[in-house]
């Protein structure tokens, strides 16, 4: 499952975020190097505030800057088993 980008292998993974929860700050969006995370415009969370959304889930690397930086703690990131076909 795992997949070349600039001659390294990158793990794969999936983003899952608490949006009722999170305040869309965009530290998230800023922090990942695959540009996956967007903030959703269209959508008003619980707290009033725009989150943010996976936009390309398939480009997920599982590095987990985004969980790591969240200051609310609303970011869960899954790392794929690479014998685990998704």
């Amino acid at each position: 499952m795992d997949e070349l980008i600039g001659g390294m292998k990158m793990a794969k993974g999936r983003v899952f975020f608490d949006q009722d929860l999170c305040k869309g700050c965009s530290l998230c969006i800023s922090v990942c190097p695959t540009k996956i995370l967007a903030i959703d415009l269209e959508v008003l969370n619980a707290k009033g505030y725009h989150p943010a959304y996976v936009e390309n889930p398939d480009n997920c690397i599982a590095c987990a800057n985004c969980a790591m930086v969240c200051p609310d703690l609303v970011i869960t990131v899954e790392k794929f088993d690479k014998q685990k076909e998704v």
